[in-house]
């Protein structure tokens, strides 16, 4: 694993050593970013965005995000040992500093009175493939309108996943790559 684009082009990633987390593939991320950039129906620029990643793993996303010039990412990680892989990935990433770690479940988080004063341009979810809570989830980022007018949501499954998606989210593209599905809504 590797970061595609941006300050940090070609910087390798540690990944965990159990397989208890999923990395992201490069080819599925860059295939999210091709998207983001030349999609007439995303009006997205990563540059000076606020970007929340759930889910976050080892940080691929957010941290190519950061490559690309995000203002700031937010990661919400619980499993420990994803958390260290992730702490030692953004550390690797000198004089970096535009990023906050949540060592805690996103479901604990929003479900307490806590609350950001601002709004996100990009919302990653990539959930464990077991995990069925995904319309909780969308449906608490609605409900909280943490998600900018023209901002976008960005949900990782697996391509076989049969949960029908909250009709809530208006989806604009609904992608398979491999076997990631990768749906793109506001």
């Amino acid at each position: 694993m590797r970061i595609i684009s941006g300050n940090f082009k070609g910087k390798k990633l540690f990944l965990p050593k159990d397989k208890n987390t999923r990395p992201l593939k490069d080819i599925v991320k860059e295939s999210i970013f091709n998207l983001i950039k030349h999609s007439k129906k995303i009006n997205i620029n990563i540059e000076n965005s606020l970007v929340l990643d759930l889910f976050s793993g080892t940080g691929s996303f957010g941290i190519e995000c950061l490559s690309r010039g995000s203002q700031k990412v937010f990661f919400f990680e619980n499993y420990d040992e994803a958390v260290k892989v992730l702490e030692k990935n953004l550390n690797s990433l000198k004089n970096t500093n535009n990023f906050k770690i949540y060592k805690q479940n996103f479901f604990n988080f929003f479900s307490s009175e806590k609350n950001f004063n601002f709004n996100f341009d990009l919302i990653f979810i990539d959930p464990p493939y077991k995990e069925k809570k995904i319309n909780q989830i969308i449906e608490k980022i609605l409900e909280k309108k943490l998600l900018n007018q023209n901002g976008i949501l960005i949900i990782h499954r697996h391509k076989k996943d049969n949960i029908n998606i909250t009709e809530k989210l208006r989806i604009i593209e609904d992608r398979t790559y491999g076997i990631s599905r990768i749906l793109f809504g506001n």
